[in-house]
């Protein structure tokens, strides 16, 4: 497409606003010039807004000559921002799910009624990871997000295993008993979850037997246990998890392995990383644990009929006062200005708490050790990324994977969860995106009494907020209120209407340049089953 039908589509989008490209290359002063550099968002970014028909020029700058230290970029004449509805729908809907849950399974009532998810990627492949499951030898439902960075191998690895994890355990002794006996003596074992995948979705086939391994010895760890009885509680359970795996990724990282494929995937998940939060839903409330910087809100309504968002984790950035003091206190205060700096552990890393991102939790000698010590047939080049040092790494470890973890009772008034990973979050806040699924589960979009003040407002103004009032009342065209969530997030305009223009350029950059405007988005919406949460008369 020429550079002058692309920039006549941008003008006519005027009124839309568009990301600032995230930069992949700030602060690169702080390596040094003979080491690689890593450039994931993860460790660089800056985000803002512009106009859309800034976006133009703003790519000219992006593209260049369409090559960069010898890699091939997109020029202005790769570029189609020309998507019609069925496209942006085709593009929108690719990965979507709905499971609608039996309101009784056997066991009891289901808190659940149903769940709805989608992703969209901006990193070729996705580093975004997604799993929802029911506890079959222990209750409730377990939900998670995962945000990787530096790839995708550590976010694919937990998305597997963390639930795992988890459900492990919460089951009784009993349970675990059985799980034992049956695999000494070769017969089926039980299964432990109930899993909903997307057709997507695929597994780590060459570490299975690896993963199964050392779930089986975590279990007889617990059995060996002697107070481990009826199962930990859902906090308990969620927390020995989240540190269990997290060592478990760190220790198959060092030790010998059966064959260089498997070998090769533990190193790239130890040496990736991720963000995570997983939501237990039981009959009696939700726990929630969170590491990083992904996000759980729940959606509740008010008896006016509005909608508040309840945020049942909190991010674990450098907006997090309380996080950083945390961070701080763990370091000698010889290193109080250079254990965050830009915004960023190290000034390379912006999650706060992560799983994997060994080279912030090892000491120098250990990685390089390992790094040095790969045998020939592991793929040193597909590590590139990792051989580097973060600056001012003088008193390892500074991350680590210790979840907040959060109860909230359930109340008739909470309607649904919305967990998200950041891609979700830099173009919403929380109470837009309850607002958002509200609206769409009650079809009613309510608009508050005009003020006082905005009744004293000039022409134009008034106009303005005319536009606004009619955009929140606009029809949602997806029946999944994932996809209807990233369908706003990225194609809201200036007045809160649903700019076509503004989400067609969003979705029509190329791979190369995607990442530089927008990040991976994954949603998951569950449904609560708010009778449950009603009182009982006798």
């Amino acid at each position: 497409m020429s550079g002058r039908v692309c920039v006549s589509i941008l003008q006519r989008a005027s009124s839309c606003t568009l990301p600032l490209p995230s930069s992949q290359y700030t602060h690169l002063e702080t390596f040094p010039s003979s080491q690689p550099r890593p450039t994931h968002k993860r460790y660089f970014s800056s985000r803002g807004a512009f106009r859309a028909d800034q976006l133009g020029s703003r790519l000219e700058d992006s593209l260049g000559n369409g090559s960069l230290s010898g890699r091939r970029l997109s020029t202005r004449q790769d570029l189609d921002f020309h998507l019609n509805q069925v496209q942006i729908n085709s593009i929108l809907r690719l990965n979507e799910q709905a499971v609608s849950v039996p309101e009784f399974d056997g066991r009891g009532l289901s808190t659940v009624r149903k769940f709805e998810s989608n992703q969209l990627a901006a990193n070729t492949p996705n580093e975004d990871r997604r799993s929802a499951a029911t506890c079959l030898q222990s209750k409730g439902m377990l939900f998670g997000v995962f945000d990787g960075h530096g790839g995708w191998a550590c976010a694919q690895a937990v998305s597997e295993r963390l639930l795992y994890y988890a459900a492990v355990a919460m089951m009784p002794k009993q349970s675990l008993e059985e799980l034992e006996r049956c695999v000494e003596h070769g017969r089926p074992v039980p299964p432990i979850l109930q899993w909903y995948k997307h057709h997507s979705d695929f597994n780590y086939r060459e570490s299975a037997s690896l993963y199964i391994d050392h779930l089986r010895v975590f279990w007889q760890e617990l059995l060996d246990s002697e107070d481990h009885g009826e199962g930990m509680s859902p906090p308990d359970a969620l927390d020995h998890a989240f540190k269990r795996l997290d060592g478990d990724i760190s220790l198959e990282a060092q030790v010998p392995l059966s064959n260089d494929l498997m070998k090769s995937t533990a190193i790239q998940v130890a040496f990736a990383g991720c963000t995570a939060s997983v939501a237990h839903i039981g009959t009696e409330g939700i726990h929630v644990a969170n590491t990083g910087d992904c996000r759980v809100v729940l959606g509740v309504q008010e008896e006016d009929g509005s909608w508040s968002a309840l945020p049942l984790s909190q991010d674990h950035n450098s907006q997090n006062k309380a996080e950083v003091d945390r961070i701080k206190a763990l370091h000698p205060s010889s290193e109080k200005d250079t254990v965050i700096t830009d915004d960023r552990l190290l000034g390379v890393l912006m999650p706060l708490r992560a799983f994997g991102d060994v080279r912030f939790k090892w000491s120098h000698e250990l990685q390089q050790s390992i790094l040095a010590g790969l045998e020939s047939g592991v793929d040193l080049d597909s590590l590139n990324l990792y051989q580097y040092t973060p600056p001012n790494y003088l008193t390892p470890p500074y991350l680590d994977v210790a979840p907040d973890i959060t109860y909230h009772k359930l109340r008739p008034k909470d309607r649904f969860l919305i967990l998200g990973t950041d891609g979700l979050w830099d173009e919403l806040s929380s109470e837009e995106a309850v607002r958002l699924v509200g609206e769409h589960l009650s079809g009613i979009h309510l608009q508050a009494p005009v003020s006082p003040s905005e009744r004293q407002l000039k022409l134009g103004q008034m106009h303005e907020l005319l536009l606004k009032r009619r955009a929140r009342a606009s029809p949602a065209p997806d029946t999944n209120a994932a996809t209807h969530l990233i369908r706003r997030a990225l194609g809201t305009g200036e007045y809160g209407e649903l700019c076509h223009e503004r989400l067609a350029s969003m979705l029509a950059l190329p791979e190369d340049l995607a990442r530089m405007y927008r990040d991976d988005i994954t949603a998951t919406v569950v449904y609560l089953n708010s009778n449950l949460a009603r009182p009982r008369h006798n």
